[in-house]
């Protein structure tokens, strides 16, 4: 079987199992709209994300409806324009944001995660220096870790490039690939779901100190009862059989590991992030 169409097989049998096994149907109440940045292209993060968030509302029986924007930058818009209610972002931790009043309840549980910048295997760049007045291509503005951090590092270093954005990250790493860019800045964890899923090759020309991964996040506006739900529901995932399955597969298909699950966090894991905009270059924009 065509590894592609092996593990959209498993995701779609695992939506299927997930709504045919019974499990209680949200409540009436109102519908929150969940807002994950878009890590990856829409179909892929629409095939991630839905088996996911409908697992979700059938045990937490409070109703998630996925809403996302063409790119990242137009998907955290809707945040900052109060038109959803739960995030996955890193988004939110600036000086001013943070005054918005998001609340992390849970991140997801990955290997550490680095931003990068780097070039195809083949490529003749082989350190930050050469990339000068170079096209280089990252998501977007609001991609904290492929964008801001890595573009921070080649302001520090005085090496000054011509800012492509492709999107999202898949965007950014067609870019490259078309040749159109010569370096791509990253999130490494989708650096290698990239590779893998495309049968790439790539060089790190450097790479951050280890972060965690993206937070989940509420509004200030959801009742207490709704995200006591919502963040246990996310918690459990992993430790219940369809849950597990339902992971597995969707974490599948953007290479993932199996073992990719949600847990609590009360949000002092992103000092690193906060920290970051104390340091940023001025002119980082």
């Amino acid at each position: 079987m065509n590894y592609r169409r092996g593990v959209l097989t498993q995701s779609l049998l695992a939506l299927a199992g997930l709504m045919s096994w019974g499990a209680v149907q949200a409540q009436e109440g109102p519908v929150y709209r969940f807002s994950p940045v878009n890590q990856y292209g829409l179909e892929l993060t629409a095939k991630y994300w839905n088996p996911i968030i409908e697992y979700i509302t059938a045990k937490s029986g409070v109703k998630l409806q996925l809403k996302i924007g063409r790119t990242s930058a137009d998907t955290t818009a809707f945040v900052l324009a109060n038109e959803v209610e739960f995030v996955f972002s890193n988004h939110l931790f600036s000086p001013d944001r943070d005054q918005l009043g998001w609340k992390v309840f849970g991140r997801r549980e990955t290997p550490p995660i680095h931003s990068q910048i780097v070039v195809l295997a083949d490529s003749p760049y082989q350190k930050l220096e050469q990339l000068a007045n170079q096209p280089v291509a990252f998501p977007g503005p609001e991609a904290l870790v492929a964008y801001k951090f890595s573009y921070a590092q080649l302001i520090n270093r005085n090496v000054p490039v011509e800012v492509v954005f492709g999107g999202n990250m898949d965007g950014a790493f067609a870019q490259l690939a078309s040749g159109k860019a010569k370096a791509v800045g990253a999130n490494s964890q989708l650096t290698e779901g990239w590779a893998k899923r495309e049968g790439k090759k790539l060089r790190v020309l450097w790479q951050s100190e280890p972060l965690y991964d993206l937070a989940l996040m509420a509004s200030r506006n959801v009742p207490e009862k709704d995200l006591r739900a919502v963040s246990k529901a996310f918690a459990d995932m992993g430790k219940d059989v369809q849950g597990v399955k339902i992971l597995a597969a969707s974490g599948n298909l953007v290479g993932l590991l199996p073992t990719a699950r949600f847990v609590p966090s009360n949000g002092s894991e992103y000092s690193s992030y906060r920290n970051f905009y104390k340091t940023a270059p001025p002119n980082l924009r």
